[in-house]
C-alpha cells in the first residue's frame, strides 16, 4: 500500500482518468443514438415500427403484415 504523498498523488491520478473515460463515453453514445434515431425515416403504417430504407420497410411489411394491402409508397419498391 501507498502512504502519504503517493497515496494522494495516485488517487487524483485515477480521478482523473475516470472523469476522461467518463467524459469520453458519454459524448459517443449521445452521439451514436442521435445518429441512429436520425436515420430511421420510414415508419410502417400498421404497426409505426421505424426502418432506414424503403427496402428493408417493404420486407419488413411483406414479412409482419402479410394480410394488409401494400402501402403506395412500396408499390414500386422492389426487395
Amino acid at each position: 500500500m501507498a502512504r502519504g504523498q503517493q497515496k494522494i498523488q495516485s488517487q487524483a491520478k485515477a480521478a482523473e482518468k475516470a472523469a476522461k473515460a467518463k467524459r469520453q463515453q458519454g459524448h459517443s453514445a449521445n452521439d451514436q443514438k442521435k445518429a441512429a434515431q436520425k436515420a430511421l425515416v420510414y415508419v410502417c403504417a400498421v404497426c409505426k415500427a421505424q426502418m432506414p430504407d424503403p427496402k428493408t420497410y417493404k420486407q419488413h411489411f411483406e414479412n409482419k403484415h402479410p394480410k394488409n394491402t401494400l402501402p403506395e409508397e412500396l408499390k414500386n419498391e422492389t426487395a
